[in-house]
């Protein structure tokens, strides 16, 4: 018989949730399914900002030069690679700090945030004088942003059931990672035109143009504050998921964590590394293209592929789906090393595009089944960690939804350093030998390395499962 579902009690303002059991049938059923998908539709939207910010210098780069400035390309790559960093970084403390204040507070917080370095962005590109080390501190700034995708991630973890984390989760991350494409899209067709009429200055062009670069990182600001205001009013915050991070930091000694953590940089890793350096690596194998006509499909395909992972994950298992995922990848990748120009060849800009845009999809999809590979995992492990120490049901429900939350959060910042490696190493390749092979041989043998721990750690753990149950 079903029990009775608790009520969805509300503090005096109403933003805060008292119970919360998704798990219950019922209760998911008449109260907390309505609840879970709003606090869902509103987190996307916030998140998709973020990515938008966080990558935005994937395209502003490619247009620095052409506004007044002199960077040479190593530079430029830096540039697209540092937000990635300081994103890593943030998402260690973001991931705790769902607990600590509440994910509508935060989801609030995080996304007013993004204004700053867009504002500033804004101002120091109408600037020619600019030096390369503000540019540096901006780049910094956005990558905030970046850490935005571990609470809003973990915080959505908590509103929806075991049975639905790889749909819900897929939805967030790969709809809110469609804010790449959307930048990238976006981002050309506004600095071609006086958005802000003469609040920013134009730079004339050889060809008799002009840029509006600045639009580049004022558009989103509107934005940005009415998705902060919807977040503050409409979200919710779960009393249930409050958690010290004391609490939360065991987590850290869970040998899952890392093994899963270099699972993660491989897929999103990949994902959010291509997303940044694309554009400016067509532009050195490929200068005669423009570029930034086709620089959005490769992250939209990516960011569309993720949910569809999360519920091949679902249906079919995160494991087997990661494993084949892995291996095409790394096929993917090898097939890349036909494309580029070298020797005698100039090369094939379409099978080079058709063969990233191939790697895209297969990031997107991998960052999708290895998340909820995460989320079943560190639930049933935990889950049933705690019960084995005595603790009553619901406690040990409640623990596993923080931990599991916790290592959402922290697997996902160890991902995000993605951005920085791989337009590092084409940058670093380019640089060294004139051609990213180099990197590209690198990113092979780590895809590789990556069928082999799935497989070793996860895939024979459930063909050994099968061949017991079929032995009883």
């Amino acid at each position: 018989m079903q029990a009775n579902p608790p009520k969805t009690q509300k503090s005096a303002n109403g933003a805060v949730l008292a119970h919360w059991a998704p798990e219950n049938e019922t209760f998911w059923r008449t109260q907390g399914e309505r609840t879970a998908r709003r606090n869902l539709w509103i987190s996307i939207p916030c998140l998709l900002l973020s990515f938008c910010v966080w990558m935005i210098f994937s395209s502003v780069a490619v247009n620095l030069n052409r506004a007044g400035f002199h960077f040479t390309t190593d530079q430029l790559f830096l540039l697209t690679a540092l937000p990635s960093v300081s994103g890593a970084l943030a998402r260690v403390p973001y991931s705790f700090v769902v607990p600590l204040i509440g994910g509508r507070r935060w989801t609030a917080i995080s996304t007013f945030i993004l204004a700053i370095p867009c504002l500033w962005l804004g101002y120091a590109v109408q600037h020619p004088e600019t030096s390369f080390q503000t540019f540096i501190i901006i780049a910094l700034l956005c990558g905030l942003a970046g850490g935005n995708f571990a609470s809003s991630m973990a915080n959505i973890s908590f509103f929806y059931p075991k049975a639905q984390q790889g749909k819900a989760l897929g939805l967030n991350g790969g709809l809110g990672n469609l804010g790449v494409s959307v930048m990238q899209l976006v981002v050309p067709l506004v600095i071609s035109v006086a958005v802000f009429g003469s609040f920013t200055q134009a730079t004339p062009l050889a060809d008799g143009g002009s840029l509006w670069l600045a639009n580049a990182a004022w558009i989103w600001v509107p934005f940005i504050l009415l998705a902060a205001i919807a977040a503050w009013i409409g979200m919710n915050d779960l009393h249930s998921a409050k958690a010290s991070i004391v609490e939360q930091l065991p987590v850290l000694r869970q040998p899952h964590l890392w093994i899963l953590s270099i699972l993660y940089l491989a897929t999103f890793g990949s994902f959010i590394g291509f997303s940044a350096g694309f554009a400016m690596l067509t532009k050195t194998q490929f200068p005669d293209i423009a570029v930034m006509h086709y620089a959005f499909f490769g992250p939209l395909i990516g960011a569309l592929a993720r949910p569809i992972g999360g519920s091949l994950s679902d249906k079919l298992g995160g494991i087997k789906v990661t494993t084949v995922n892995f291996i095409a990848m790394a096929l993917f990748t090898g097939l890349v090393f036909f494309a580029l120009p070298g020797g005698n060849t100039h090369g094939s800009f379409w099978l080079f595009f058709a063969v990233f845009m191939c790697l895209f999809i297969t990031a997107g999809l991998g960052s999708g089944s290895t998340f909820q590979m995460i989320s079943v995992i560190f639930r049933r492990v935990v889950m049933q960690h705690a019960l084995n120490k005595g603790l009553p049901e619901e406690d040990a429900t409640r623990r596993a939804g923080t931990d599991t939350a916790a290592a959402l959060g922290f697997i996902s910042a160890i991902g995000a350093a993605g951005g920085f490696f791989i337009p590092r190493a084409f940058g670093l390749s380019l640089s060294w030998t004139g051609s990213p092979l180099g990197a590209l041989k690198v990113f092979l043998v780590f895809y590789v390395v990556c069928i082999v721990i799935t497989w070793c750690v996860y895939g024979r753990r459930i063909n050994q499962g099968m061949a017991t149950r079929q032995k009883a």
